[in-house]
């Protein structure tokens, strides 16, 4: 008795996705070769009908967000914002025992709420605190983790990229997604606090002497600037000024303008290597909503959502357990593949299956970047944890040592959230 067409195109996705990534294929092609082979096993071969889906990956209006928040993110470390605001919080916190430390987790709170790009914000970071943490005798690899840890907040709170990526494609509202990641990202900010006051009791470092507070404010002015651009951000999406489309022009133009007239860092020169930069970031990006949108045609065609419904069977009456679940395949997806990939493969097939089951759509945006985005400092893959061990020039072994206590909280921050999603769901609806 042979495959039905619908169990051949299950096969053919994740047998030859795996297969795919096994050689090495870049995510993008593996993509379009999976769909075109669901295609062919669905008796729906069209070339023609492949490349209306390739275009149609891009032909976005949410999409243009995202080359905007990227340049933005550029625009922020090239222009000397995102050091403005490393140098405010170390101007506060910076002479308590483990001062670098709390300095590295303000700033990552702060930069999260301009960019929206991990590897950005962790760049900067590592690239700034990394050796002051060295000169002062912290130890690296515990640092390097921290950083690559407070990374990770960026996809969460808004504006996020990953955000904008997964309401394309799951035709999910990005405003609430964006009110959705306030909460969590603060407490994700909290539990690193928590794990680093732990941290602490290992480490012998000294406690320096507070600076003036009229140094204190000349650090806070010097950042104004830097401070003003997450309230236009998220006060104009919020009073309905502008869509988070328009939101990331506006943070693109008010990074530049900062950049070359008022903080006066950014030449000609330097801003063609951003816009190159940005480019490219971007070019691999919308590579990769393209191609998704061709195994996604190809998936709602298979009815897999459906198919994998039938075969979660009375997990669909559970949704906490349905929720634990996924959670917990979501955590061995996000080992393999990096945030955006994952969303752009698993988040169409999988979210039907949770709205079938009661779960709230933008509560599972949410749970579902989370857990992407704690994917990041997990190996083997750890887009994150190589950017630190890049700019700290540390061995990856280094790096994972030392983000092990920080990943312990944030699967338990996960946990939290998947027994009480009330934390995440009662604040959209009281900012809605």
């Amino acid at each position: 008795m042979g495959l039905s067409n619908e169990a051949l195109a299950f096969v053919i996705f994740s047998v030859g996705m795996l297969a795919l990534m096994g050689i090495g294929m870049p995510m993008a092609f593996a993509l379009v070769l999976t769909g075109a082979g669901m295609a062919w096993a669905l008796d729906f071969w069209d070339t023609q009908l492949l490349a209306q889906n390739l275009v149609a990956g891009v032909d976005s209006f949410p999409l243009l967000a995202v080359p905007f928040f990227i340049l933005a993110g550029e625009l922020m470390n090239a222009g000397g914002i995102s050091r403005r605001i490393i140098t405010m919080a170390q101007a506060w916190v910076g002479h308590i025992r483990g001062g670098l430390g709390f300095v590295a987790i303000g700033a990552a709170v702060l930069m999260a709420s301009m960019s929206g790009s991990a590897l950005a914000d962790t760049a900067a970071l590592a690239t700034i605190l990394l050796p002051m943490m060295q000169r002062h005798g912290y130890p690296m690899h515990t640092s390097a983790g921290l950083i690559a840890s407070g990374g990770i907040i960026a996809p969460i709170i808004p504006p996020s990229m990953p955000f904008v990526i997964y309401g394309v494609t799951t035709n999910t509202s990005i405003s609430a997604l964006f009110l959705s990641g306030i909460v969590p990202g603060l407490i994700m900010g909290v539990g690193l606090v928590v794990a680093w006051k732990l941290q602490l009791r290992k480490i012998d470092l000294p406690q320096g002497e507070p600076l003036p507070m009229r140094e204190r404010l000349r650090a806070t002015v010097k950042a104004f600037w830097a401070l003003l651009m997450p309230l236009i951000i998220i006060g104009g999406m919020k009073s309905g000024l502008f869509t988070p489309t328009e939101a990331a022009v506006v943070a693109a133009v008010y990074a530049l303008v900062v950049a070359f007239f008022v903080h006066r860092e950014l030449s000609l020169a330097g801003f063609h290597e951003v816009l190159v930069r940005a480019a490219k970031t971007t070019a691999v990006v919308m590579f990769l909503c393209a191609g998704a949108q061709v195994a996604s045609y190809m998936i709602t065609l298979a009815d897999l959502p459906g198919v994998l419904t039938g075969w979660l069977g009375a997990l669909v009456e559970s949704p906490r357990l349905l929720m634990a679940v996924m959670m917990i395949a979501l955590v061995v997806i996000g080992t393999a593949l990096d945030l955006t990939p994952t969303i752009l493969i698993f988040a169409p097939v999988m979210l039907p299956i949770a709205v079938k089951a009661g779960i709230d759509p933008v509560y599972f945006g949410l749970m579902f970047v989370l857990n992407g985005a704690i994917g990041l400092i997990t190996p083997p893959v750890g887009t994150v944890l190589n950017v630190v061990a890049g700019v700290g020039r540390l061995s990856m072994h280094q790096v994972i040592k030392g983000v092990n206590p920080f990943l312990i909280t944030y699967v338990l921050i996960l946990t939290l959230f998947t027994l009480f999603p009330q934390i995440v769901i009662a604040p959209v609806a009281w900012m809605r």
